[in-house]
């Protein structure tokens, strides 16, 4: 291959392709995911550099939604307009939808998940080396001066150690990043000396000087429409269920709900399920104590943002109202599941449509970057906690008294292995550590 030139550029059914590839095997929660596009899209195929990469994923962590589904409508809407970014984008959520509503079918009508469950044991400890390989590649990349290895470790004892919220750590690496930018440049700044021979690499189709394509300008005419559509398709939807049902209505008040819901989810989905428990749960009883928990394992154990439990907790709250008779509980489930991923995902797309061509002709002025520079630090550190919590809960699911998961560390240890010394892709290594989990859990 010829890496001295970018490679041609992938026309809208080529993306189309990848993107429903990458639907189906986008296990592992954020950091497994962008570790999973950064291999294919920086790596493989060179649609995009690193530092673009990077700069659109900086602005994705900060917005409330699934900062993963988010990169890739950013990066599908950079290639292909906002056809490439919708697309991206659902099919970054449809595979995840179609299995988890199978998976709830099941779990309602029959309580049996444990063949799946035997699969996922093989990939949790995959999920964890991938975790760990995204980790190290963004670190060495990302981590280029003392300052920003100094915000990475703080970030670490700041989620590890003291527990402070996420959203808290990113404000604080920000205002890092921006006092950094402006008092100590030579830190932030990339491009030159060591930093350059860091981050050299082959040329990609979106290069760290490939100027925005006309449709990633920033035009406030372009703004004004992106308000009308998405406020407008909200307000429509949500104006249909209240005159259809009613404002009390199960449909209608999960529209509302989840919607709420969607602008509190700063910091991934952890952040915002105290919430959702506590409506789904405590105030409206759309399911039990009980189902959230096993919807929150299913939502863990299958592709797609974790965010995506929320679609569970429709499906089981519409089959537990039995919204349109006993006889269609199944139809009711899906639908209440259908109200409730579209209101939850409908504000991560208004975002980057909405935020997308001002952060495209920011990547290379310091005084914006600087600020991100620190959020990706950060997140780097908020990465390697996330390991050790995966780590923590795959070898010792039961806590330090019930043993260790030896057939879950050698799982882990052959992924870790496939991933770091024989560079295999992460797709075989799930597949196969699947695969494992499977076989083990039959013996």
């Amino acid at each position: 291959m010829n890496t001295s030139a970018p490679p041609p550029a992938p026309s809208f059914w080529q993306a189309f392709v990848y993107w429903l590839q990458l639907g189906f095997v986008s296990f592992g929660g954020p950091a497994g995911q962008i570790a999973l596009m950064r291999e294919d899209l920086v790596e493989r195929k060179r649609w995009i550099s690193e530092r673009r990469f990077l700069h659109a994923l900086n602005y994705c962590m900060v917005l409330p939604g699934p900062e993963a589904q988010q990169l890739a409508t950013y990066i599908g809407w950079l290639m292909h307009r906002t056809w490439g970014g919708i697309v991206a984008g659902g099919l970054f959520v449809l595979p995840s939808w179609f299995i988890l509503m199978g998976l709830s079918w099941v779990y309602m009508a029959y309580g049996d998940v444990h063949v799946v469950a035997g699969v996922f044991y093989g990939i949790k400890p995959a999920v964890t080396a991938i975790v760990v390989s995204a980790a190290w590649r963004i670190s060495t990349r990302a981590l280029r001066t003392p300052l920003l290895w100094g915000v990475a470790l703080a970030a670490f004892v700041a989620i590890f150690a003291w527990q402070l919220p996420f959203p808290l750590i990113v404000l604080a690496a920000g205002i890092i990043g921006y006092g950094g930018g402006r008092w100590a440049p030579a830190q932030l700044a990339v491009g030159t000396g060591h930093a350059a021979a860091t981050l050299a690499h082959s040329p990609a189709v979106i290069d760290d000087d490939t100027p925005p394509p006309a449709h990633a300008r920033f035009a406030w005419g372009r703004l004004a429409r992106v308000l009308l559509v998405c406020l407008g398709l909200w307000a429509v939807a949500l104006g249909a269920l209240a005159i259809v049902y009613g404002w009390n209505a199960v449909l209608t008040q999960m529209a509302w709900f989840f919607t709420k819901a969607a602008l509190l989810t700063f910091g991934g989905a952890y952040a915002v399920l105290p919430y959702v428990f506590q409506g789904a749960v405590d105030h409206f009883h759309w399911l039990t104590a009980a189902q959230m928990m096993d919807g929150l394992a299913l939502g863990e154990t299958t592709p797609g943002p974790l965010i995506m439990v929320v679609s569970f907790v429709g499906f089981v709250g519409g089959w537990s109202q039995a919204l349109f008779g006993e006889e269609s509980r199944l139809l009711a489930g899906l639908v209440a599941g259908a109200v409730v991923t579209f209101f939850t995902f409908l504000p991560s797309f208004f975002f980057i449509f909405l935020g997308s061509p001002l952060i495209e002709s920011t990547h290379g002025n310091l005084h914006f970057t600087a600020p991100l520079a620190g959020i990706t630090a950060a997140v780097v550190g908020v990465i390697v906690n996330l390991a050790l919590f995966f780590a923590w809960h795959v070898l010792w699911p039961q806590g330090l008294g019930a043993g260790f998961e030896w057939r879950a560390a050698l799982i882990g240890l052959g992924a870790a292995l496939a991933l770091f010394r024989y560079q295999v892709g992460v797709i075989p290594v799930v597949v196969v550590s699947g695969l494992a989990g499977l076989s083990l859990s039959q013996l």
